[in-house]
């Protein structure tokens, strides 16, 4: 054919370029309605997540998703929307048990009593397994406490119950939370004639226990323990009753019987402590440290425990290296391993075992404080106090304003002489606690020796020793306090008593001052001479006889 020109063609070079695909809306969008659903729901807005799920359920063939409207509707207090749902949910193949159930939390909701009863039976009646829990459910998110106990009461009855020791068990409890505590009594008795298992033993005793009856649910407990004497939760329980009636002895023994894990360890462990028998302790210790390796490991925090307790200390180190980076005891294990090294002398590395944790623990501020804190009395400990002040300072950082930190930190600024600082922080601590007994015998005592506002100094250790009239170091402040006002005689009686009360350094110190000046010179060196040979490096002593012998 001879060519035609100048007539365009009007087929379209791409025939998919006329096909119209059609979008739905949101209202109409699976998935998007689902999103939102969840959305909600991380959001805590029950409200838009039982919308979004109304929306979802009519749209989605899954019964889960009716399943899900059905129960944010009634979340909801939406008795309509759940009416839909429910019927949404039945069209889609919910099993007769979930249909009795929903109508009969929709029902409870409404405050129907005897609809809720007819369907509570037809759930009961359905065979489902797991019809009793689902019966429970029911009564346990009522918002009317009365209704759900004449439910319970009504249909759990004894001649009602399956012939399972839980399912009795289950109701008893929920009767017992309910407020019933006749009809949890009844059920949980009827259960221990029935089953006579070790569980239903040991809630009857639980029962009795919380009503005061201690000696009948330590006999049920007892009893439990001899039917079952493997298990170790009722012996950990009957030991743990024991022990808190201070029987020690016999709690012991019954929990070195069967077999042994973590727990039965450390609550042996906890009893001989109790009675303050290391006998006991280092046989729990022995029994443990050659334990298999699983209940070691679990166990390695209490070994390093025992370790210390029975004067181990290179054991116990060795104990706390093992405890796990996850495990809960993991800080104090740090801890107690610092201090362990001060201990027996490695102080630099207890310094640096601290400097760790203060970079391990920067992100948590509770451990972090307590990292300084330990840094800073280890530092007091070694009369090293410009350190300490720095770790005070650090830890006061974290935790501003606490009173702790602040007590600590205006002691050491006192022993280096920094005075104004040293005020500063015991007036702010009494700011944010006034009634600071210890904080107002701590000014009043360092105004007192620098011999400053003494008027101020007599009332704050006045107010001290009226709150604790027996205690030394507040009558060493007072007595302190009459030397630098010049009443010497009322200093020494105040001094000398305080001495020969706790033969404390310092105030054997103040009181060998005081006895010098009254110029009795043989008096005073005999005390210098009991504190020398106390504390031979005792700075305080070194400062006074150089004052007072140039």
């Amino acid at each position: 054919m001879p060519e035609r020109t100048g007539v365009a063609s009007k087929a379209s070079a791409q025939p998919l370029a006329r096909m119209t695909v059609a979008t739905p809306d949101l209202d109409h969008d699976l998935l998007a309605q689902l999103m939102a659903g969840e959305l909600a729901l991380s959001s805590s807005d029950l409200k838009g997540a039982s919308q979004a799920y109304g929306k979802a359920m009519m749209i989605s063939g899954d019964p889960e998703v009716a399943g899900k409207a059905t129960a944010l509707a009634i979340a909801t207090h939406d008795p309509d929307a759940a009416g839909r749902a429910i019927d949404r949910w039945q069209t889609l193949g919910a099993t007769p048990a979930q249909l009795a159930q929903a109508r009969a939390e929709l029902a409870v909701e409404q405050g129907q009593t005897e609809q809720a009863r007819q369907q509570l039976s037809l759930l009961l009646a359905s065979g489902d397994k797991d019809a009793w829990r689902m019966f429970g459910r029911v009564l346990i998110g009522s918002r009317d406490a009365a209704l759900a106990s004449n439910l319970l009461e009504s249909l759990a009855t004894p001649a009602k119950l399956p012939a399972d020791p839980k399912a009795w068990l289950a109701m008893s409890q929920l009767g017992e939370q309910l407020g019933r505590h006749a009809y949890a009594e009844q059920i949980a008795d009827e259960a221990l004639k029935r089953f006579g298992t070790s569980e239903t033993y040991a809630w009857a005793a639980q029962l009795k226990l919380d009503n005061g009856d201690r000696n009948g649910g330590l006999t049920l407990l007892k009893q439990a323990q001899v039917k079952d004497p493997s298990n170790i939760g009722l012996r950990l329980t009957y030991a743990s009753l024991l022990g808190q009636s201070g029987q020690y002895a016999q709690a012991s023994k019954m929990l070195e019987k069967g077999p042994q894990n973590a727990q039965t360890y450390a609550m042996r462990a906890a009893l001989a402590a109790s009675a303050k028998d290391n006998k006991s302790l280092g046989q729990v210790y022995q029994q443990l440290s050659q334990a298999p390796a699983d209940v070691r490991e679990a166990s390695a925090y209490l070994l390093g425990q025992l370790a210390e307790v029975l004067g181990r200390k290179e054991d116990a180190l060795k104990w706390y290296d093992q405890v796990s980076d996850d495990d809960t005891h993991a800080f104090d294990a740090d801890l107690r391993t610092a201090i362990l090294l001060q201990d027996l002398g490695r102080s630099a590395e207890a310094h640096q075992q601290l400097a760790e944790m203060q970079t391990d623990y920067l992100d948590q501020p509770a451990q972090l404080r307590r990292a300084y804190e330990v840094d800073a009395d280890l530092y007091l400990r070694d009369k090293r106090y410009v350190e300490a002040t720095n770790a005070f300072s650090h830890a006061l950082q974290v935790a501003p304003d606490d009173p702790d930190l602040l007590y600590g930190r205006g002691l050491a600024y006192a022993e280096i002489g920094k005075i104004d600082q040293a005020v500063a922080d015991f007036r702010h601590l009494l700011k944010i606690k006034p009634d600071d007994i210890d904080a107002s015998n701590a000014l009043g005592f360092t105004l007192a020796d620098a011999g400053r506002d003494l008027p101020e100094a007599e009332k704050l250790i006045a107010a001290a020793r009226a709150a604790k009239p027996d205690d030394p170091s507040i009558a060493d402040s007072w007595g302190w306090l009459q030397y630098r006002l010049g009443h010497l005689n009322q200093a020494a009686e105040v001094l000398r008593n305080a001495w020969q009360a706790g033969k404390d350094a310092d105030v054997g110190v103040h009181l060998g001052e005081v006895l010098w000046k009254q110029g009795q010179h043989d008096q005073a060196q005999q005390v210098f001479d009991q504190v020398r040979r106390m504390d031979p490096q005792n700075p305080t002593l070194q400062q006074t006889l150089k004052r007072l012998e140039p």
